[in-house]
């Protein structure tokens, strides 16, 4: 029996390092650990939210993809990836990083555990979010909002 690959959307992002070699480094990860169908956003610059004074600008892309085990699967293998490219297992929230990947969408689901919430709960609000995944999946429905990635995005920068 074949597992249902579900739609993914995942958030990169980072403001230490070579982010273009990080952000392929993780792509590639996320191919062996099993995402297929790839397809990656440009890259969009942004200034840092909520993070320390002086921190350095983030690069941030989106990717979607298909999945076909557990949504907490998913976030095990995100994570571990953000380790492997530096991350500090424990760390401060919105502190600078080498790469953040955050799971945005989960096909239609809404999940919502201690562990891992989806979709992402500031991902509706941030343009970083927004307008690189509007570019690969504009159609696509954001579970709860129940409006597409489109008019999110096309709502704030009215």
């Amino acid at each position: 029996m074949k597992a249902k690959l579900n739609k993914i959307a995942i958030a990169l992002g980072g403001n230490l390092g070579n982010s273009v070699n990080i952000f392929c480094s993780a792509l590639s990860k996320l191919g062996e650990g099993g995402v297929k169908n790839i397809k990656l956003s440009a890259l969009f610059q942004s200034k840092p939210e909520n993070c320390p004074p002086g921190s350095p600008e983030f690069t941030n892309a989106a990717l979607i993809g298909e999945w076909g085990a557990s949504p907490e699967e998913l976030l095990e293998l995100c994570q571990q990836i953000e380790i492997s490219a530096g991350r500090p297992e424990k760390h401060d929230f919105n502190a600078p990083r080498t790469l953040d990947l955050d799971i945005i969408l989960f096909g239609s689901k809404i999940i919502n555990s201690p562990n891992l919430q989806i979709p992402h709960p500031r991902a509706a609000s941030r343009l970083f979010v927004l307008k690189p995944l509007a570019e690969l999946a504009p159609d696509w429905i954001f579970p709860g909002i129940n409006k597409t990635i489109k008019q999110i995005l096309q709502a704030k920068i009215q």
